[in-house]
């Protein structure tokens, strides 16, 4: 059985961060605690890393994985371009619940399934993914669990459903408080006729706090009768 290290040991801290990092380095897959739900991690410029990420979700490449990332530098470097409105929202909500979809930068050379030419990026905020993305660069990150599965909220959750496909089990208690994150599309903002952005998935930063930052930018909420 693959190891469970628990990160609140700093003696099972360091050594489950060296192999997490040797497991990303040899395109293993390392399942590691977020600010949101138990994530499922791979080298994010490694296809066969992320194609065992979707396999053992039992995914397919319709579903292409997140890009997690240490920062907003980052950002900038995976993306075509940052519009304001997406500044406002990385000032007000990174590191944190949310995820953006944004054109990703044309010259990268990765696969991380069929995008159609995005990439949906997210800052968590957590010491411990945090520090695996300084170590490793960026790392496509899906939930871990098997696909139609709740999300994992405990290592030893996402252990027994992933098993041996993960390399490196990294624990730090229970999530804490198991929502996924925001999910937005903002692909619009760049060089689209009809810039808005549109919520795939509500989660841990509600429509409500996304209005706050992008106001009539945010597409109209669907639950809202008054909306057009």
């Amino acid at each position: 059985m693959s190891p469970i290290f628990d990160c609140r040991d700093e003696a099972q801290l360091l050594a489950g961060m060296r192999l997490a990092r040797q497991a990303i380095g040899r395109g293993d897959l390392v399942v590691v605690p977020t600010d949101t739900v138990y994530g499922l991690a791979a080298d994010a410029f490694s296809a066969k890393a992320v194609q065992k990420l979707l396999d053992a979700k039992g995914r397919t490449r319709q579903m292409p994985p997140p890009v997690l990332v240490a920062g907003v530098a980052t950002l900038r470097a995976l993306v075509a371009e940052v519009p304001q409105p997406v500044e406002a929202l990385v000032e007000a909500f990174w590191p944190g619940g949310l995820t953006i979809v944004l054109p990703a930068q044309p010259s990268l050379s990765w696969d991380l399934g069929e995008t159609r030419g995005t990439v949906a990026v997210r800052m968590p905020a957590h010491r411990i993914a945090l520090a695996l993305l300084e170590e490793t660069g960026p790392l496509a990150v899906s939930s871990a669990n098997l696909t139609g599965k709740a999300a994992a909220i405990a290592a030893e959750d996402a252990q027994a459903m992933l098993g041996e496909s993960v390399a490196v089990y990294l624990a730090d208690g229970m999530s804490a408080d198991g929502i996924a994150s925001t999910i937005i599309d903002a692909t619009s903002l760049v060089g689209g006729e009809e810039p808005v952005v549109r919520v795939l998935r509500e989660g841990a930063i509600s429509r409500a706090q996304l209005r706050d930052v992008l106001g009539d930018l945010l597409e109209p909420d669907p639950d809202d009768p008054s909306a057009p």
